[in-house]
């Protein structure tokens, strides 16, 4: 029950921070790519390469710690849900290119920002 509560905690930090974050990178951005979303993702592969990264090294935390901040927040701030819609939805509109420059963007620089923060923390 107790990681329940722990993770309930950091779910709800994380999505509430992703919608902040999301909808203010998105009123700078007219266009027809999802920029909010976007960013949100890649920043939090980033986070969670230096969060796992740092347990990876730092053996002394509890494991209440990775679930508030690995499985609650970082779990709570990305979204492949909405990755998922925002590609149907460019799809469904005729903007093919962008749902594949979304997706290709998406994996190669979320997988690279994850090992760039795993790496920072070397």
């Amino acid at each position: 029950m107790k990681e329940l509560i722990v993770i309930f905690f950091g779910g709800g930090v994380g999505s509430v921070l992703r919608y902040l974050i999301s909808d203010r990178v998105d009123r700078f951005h007219d266009s027809n790519f999802p920029f909010g979303t976007f960013t949100v993702n890649i920043l939090g592969c980033f986070m969670i390469g230096l969060i796992s990264g740092y347990f990876l090294h730092n053996t002394g935390w509890g494991k209440e710690w990775k679930w508030l901040l690995i499985t609650g927040f970082c779990g709570g701030f990305t979204t492949f849900s909405t990755f998922s819609g925002d590609n149907l939805r460019l799809l469904e509109s005729g903007l093919a290119l962008n749902a594949i420059l979304n997706i290709s963007l998406s994996v190669s620089l979320g997988l690279m920002a994850a090992w760039l923060g795993i790496f920072i923390t070397r």
